[in-house]
């Protein structure tokens, strides 16, 4: 086992690393941004370290500064969270080129995952179901019409690097194919520096599930069942929950059997999430890989027991994974929350500030994962999750009410946050009996809401 990790990362999830590693008996070195001087996770790190202003560009996405912050620090390896460098394959290859342990997959694994359209490749080779759509980015505007219209309209133009909705138009007739690849391109050259684009079929109202997979690097995969995303804005996660409500046993079984196919096709070692899109056929198909811890990993930890943490320090490590497929049971049922500081009745405006007090939720199957207390500033350069609320119970309707409970009591005062958006979505009917897809959200709950004058 390491000694000392550095943690580059910050927030919520540079607090959870922080927390396996003193479990773990492992020391930590958590870097910050002059933005975040004196945050509350620092204060549980063995050793802090400013790497420069409050522009990620400057601090938590600069590599030769968090390269040098680990050598400082005399780590043996580096956990980069998610976002960020999480998913950059140079920043991996640099680690280890600068004898740091990368907490995550290999380099390799990550630049053929980062690319959708060779990452569909090693799912076709792995027997893996896909959308339909073209072999690889489109390289012009006459391959994108052909095959557009060889796959049939709608279509889903993406990025060809990166994720998060970025670069992504849905395009219904030929006649504004052009213009819809133009705004693709241009968003996904300034979100990634890569204008690539690729083609899909449109899957009308799918669900959005993903399978949790562990590997390590002694040919062990196993996967730890999925979790729903579905309730989405913007092709941004709002609540995950596992298990799936509306899939069938058969479907299950076979979805996970098929992430387990595709991490061992690519090579894959460490934690790892295989994206799909559901029809109301129950018909899966692969969409990406994401190539690093996610957000809602403590979903499959309440529903399975295992801390992922702890699993990708002890398979970084070079450990062997101790558990078996077999023993690996789906227990209860968990729903997570994300609670982001953005006004939900003024158009998701961004609201950061500093908060002046919380109300903590608790009690039997309450978990909330948060790095901010009475007093502390949001903010405004980094994303907006100020915490996660998680509830896990017997059952699905169990797990509801806590969590309709939990919201209630939680309070943030001081800045808007997303918490009174979740409040309607856990007492909305279509929600409570699973008549959801990825958009519901925008298409019926915002809709039936008018939007306050002067938004």
């Amino acid at each position: 086992m390491f000694k000392r990790i550095l943690v580059a990362n910050r927030g919520e999830i540079a607090l959870r690393i922080i927390r396996a590693c003193r479990e773990l008996g492992v020391e930590t070195v958590a870097v910050y941004s002059q933005a975040d001087r004196g945050a509350p996770w620092l204060e549980l790190a063995d050793q802090t370290i400013c790497i420069g202003k409050a522009p990620g560009s400057e601090s938590y996405l600069n590599i030769p500064r968090i390269i040098a912050a680990a050598e400082v620090g005399n780590v043996e390896a580096i956990h980069p969270g998610y976002g960020f460098l999480s998913e950059n394959p140079n920043f991996a290859e640099h680690c280890r080129a600068s004898n740091f342990v990368f907490i995550g997959p290999p380099h390799e694994a990550i630049r053929r995952m980062g690319i959708k359209t060779e990452a569909k490749t090693i799912a076709a080779a792995a027997k893996v179901p896909c959308v339909p759509g073209s072999e690889g980015a489109v390289t012009s505007d006459a391959e994108a019409a052909r095959v557009a219209r060889e796959i049939g309209y709608p279509v889903l133009i993406k990025a060809a690097a990166g994720g998060g909705g970025k670069g992504m138009r849905v395009c219904r007739e030929e006649a504004s194919l052009i213009a819809a690849l133009q705004a693709a391109r241009a968003e996904a050259e300034a979100a990634f520096r890569d204008p690539s684009v690729y083609l899909e079929k449109f899957i009308d109202r799918p669900r959005h599930v993903e399978v949790q997979i562990l590997a390590d690097a002694h040919g062990n995969c196993v996967h730890l069942w999925e979790r729903d995303c579905s309730l989405q804005r913007r092709h941004q996660k709002l609540v995950e929950e596992s298990p799936g409500p509306t899939l069938s046993d058969r479907t299950r079984r076979r979805l996970c059997e098929a992430a387990v196919r595709l991490a061992r096709q690519a090579g894959y070692v460490n934690a790892g999430t295989c994206e799909f899109l559901v029809d109301n056929e129950q018909n899966f198909y692969f969409i990406e890989v994401n190539a690093r811890i996610q957000v809602e990993h403590p979903v499959t930890e309440l529903v399975t027991g295992i801390d992922l943490i702890k699993q990708q320090i002890r398979i970084a490590a070079g450990e062997p994974l101790e558990l078996k497929q077999a023993e690996i049971a789906q227990i209860g049922h968990a729903f997570e929350c994300r609670i982001n500081c953005e006004d939900p009745d003024h158009n998701f405006r961004p609201s950061p500030g500093t908060i002046q007090s919380v109300r903590i939720p608790g009690g039997y199957g309450v978990r909330w994962d948060s790095h901010v207390r009475a007093g502390y500033t949001v903010p405004p350069n980094y994303d907006s999750m100020v915490g996660k609320l998680l509830v896990h119970a017997p059952t699905r309707a169990e797990a509801m009410a806590v969590m309709r409970r939990a919201l209630d009591e939680l309070e943030i005062v001081g800045i808007p946050t997303t918490t009174s958006l979740h409040r309607r979505i856990f007492r909305n009917p279509d929600f409570a009996e699973g008549r959801v897809d990825t958009t519901w959200v925008e298409r019926v709950l915002l809709a039936s809401r008018p939007t306050p004058s002067g938004s």
